[in-house]
């Protein structure tokens, strides 16, 4: 196996965390120029099958991403515990941590077989592998829902849909760097359209798309003429056929599509080389400076983010139709970004991200009340008023908008302090972080949530309603666990507090930063 690196010039992508999907920028401020003039006339001329590759591997890598997201979904109609789903939040976290392992992807290869597809080919056959498997025994892992809980095996079904998540960013680590051969050096730029086309279809089929055929309600009233007791798929069918995609189109990528070599796109240097990089970019105090901005700034999002779905769900709002809320999104998550990047193409970036923080801030509080009004507004178990739809939509909508604010302004202050001699190496840094800044404090909400709940046994005196246990024997004895003060609310003005402090006392450090000279982001 080699033992070079590449120097990859590629913007890795960002984790939007409150979708779960990523999508990715692509910048070559170092890329020359094509050396003809009538490249700039060809366009996608030679380069269509590649983008449809592209965009395909890119899907096949937002699967795993999509089931994420909706198990967490199927867990609550489970009665599963928060601090359950705060163990399952943990398999989101190989996307926020590969910078760990990428320089290995990009170093160690076979030259015969392919640089990249060297690590592409096994990582997909074992996810394929994996998705078979589990196939087989997702059903015995989530057990049957139930009021009862304790019928899942949380534990295991963390560690595996961890590890699919794993092998996922591991592809991904692969295919971004392929994108840089793959495509004639005049499109390269197109890498990040497949990005974000591809993923963002492959999280829709594997979270809305799921959601909807595994629903019997739904699949009764829009898909059949004679109701049924069970939807259209299973979770285990779903997966079983992934598992047979993952398999056939990685033997036909295999066998068909050659991997080319272009030192001038995609040099290579040593992995002890990229390692000294990345101490030397930690080092800088400015960076260390825009760390700590980036893992406290997203505290204040975090019951928002970690529990507004979840809440609804337990609310009454049928699973299916909190998915489907996503659907009319998908169009505006792909035309923000490009209206705000017109704000965040000056020299001052950050300033929209600080302009955002507060209005975001507001919007957990209003989120917070609409899921309070979700429990009294109900006409019958599980329906609400229309009106109620239009105010949810509405809410999500105006939520985006300030979501993408802070994750574009984000994403150009990267791009403008990032070095050029190590663009690659010092956007995966500074966006691993990020995305990193983003999952723990959902995490952190998802555990803390049910013990800042208020409990109490209705009908009988001296039983409470904490534990498992607590709760049976309330039920045992002949009354009933009510919540008197959900711990959602009382996180989500904690994380108000914090936010306007945080807004407060690190505004003037994130000008501060904002306004630096590009030399001192600089370790060349």
């Amino acid at each position: 196996m080699s033992g070079n690196i590449s120097k990859r010039r590629s913007n890795p992508k960002l984790n939007v965390e409150e979708n779960n999907y990523t999508m990715e920028y692509v910048t070559l401020s170092d890329n020359p120029k094509p050396s003809k003039k009538s490249d700039r006339h060809l366009g996608l001329q030679g380069d269509y099958g590649n983008i449809l590759l592209l965009t395909f591997l890119y899907i096949l890598q937002g699967i795993p991403l999509g089931l994420g997201g909706s198990i967490p979904i199927l867990l609550q109609s489970r009665k599963v515990g928060y601090k359950d789903q705060a163990m399952f939040s943990f398999i989101f976290w190989p996307f926020s941590i590969k910078l760990l392992w990428a320089p290995l992807v990009d170093s160690l290869y076979f030259h015969w077989f392919g640089r990249r597809k060297t690590w592409m080919v096994p990582t997909q056959y074992l996810i394929g592998l994996f998705m078979l498997v589990l196939s087989s025994h997702i059903d015995e892992l989530l057990g049957p829902e139930t009021d009862e809980p304790g019928n899942v095996n949380v534990f295991t079904l963390t560690a595996v849909f961890f590890c699919l998540n794993f092998l996922a960013a591991t592809q991904d680590i692969a295919v971004d760097g392929w994108a840089l051969t793959m495509l004639q050096r005049r499109n390269v730029g197109w890498a990040s359209t497949c990005n974000s086309v591809g993923q963002t279809a492959g999280y829709f089929l594997g979270y809305v798309l799921f959601l909807a055929l595994e629903s019997a309600d739904f699949c009764n009233k829009y898909l059949r003429s004679v109701p049924q007791d069970v939807g259209m798929i299973t979770l285990a069918s779903f997966l079983y056929f992934w598992g047979i995609v993952f398999f056939v189109t990685t033997t036909l990528v295999w066998i068909f599509k050659s991997e080319k070599v272009d030192p001038e796109v995609d040099p290579e240097q040593s992995i002890v080389e990229t390692y000294k990089q990345l101490y030397k970019v930690i080092r800088l105090p400015p960076v260390i400076s825009h760390c700590i901005v980036l893992l406290t700034s997203k505290i204040a999002f975090a019951a928002t983010d970690a529990l507004s779905v979840l809440k609804m769900t337990e609310a009454g709002m049928p699973k299916t139709t909190v998915a489907l809320f996503a659907v009319p999104m998908v169009p505006v998550q792909i035309v923000l970004p490009i209206i705000i990047s017109k704000y965040t193409a000056g020299p001052r970036p950050m300033n929209v991200f600080l302009k955002a923080i507060l209005p975001r801030i507001i919007m957990g509080v209003v989120n917070a009340y609409i899921i309070h009004l979700a429990h009294s507004v109900q006409t019958s178990p599980g329906e609400f008023p229309t009106y109620f739809y239009g105010i949810l939509l509405a809410s999500y909508m105006i939520h985006q908008v300030f979501v993408y604010s802070v994750f574009v302004s984000q994403m150009a202050f990267h791009a403008k302090i990032s070095d050029p001699v190590i663009g690659g190496t010092y956007m995966t840094l500074l966006n691993t972080v990020a995305n990193l800044g983003g999952n723990w404090p959902s995490t952190v909400a998802l555990w803390y949530v049910d013990s800042l709940t208020w409990k109490s046994c209705e009908g009988v005196d001296g039983h409470s309603c904490y534990t498992s246990d607590t709760l049976h024997a309330c039920k045992e004895a002949g009354g009933s666990c009510i919540t008197t003060l959900d711990g959602y609310y009382i996180e989500t003005a904690i994380c108000v507090i914090i936010g306007l402090i945080w807004l407060y006392t690190r505004s003037k450090k994130v000008k501060q930063l904002d306004a630096l000279d590009s030399s001192a982001w600089k370790v060349s």
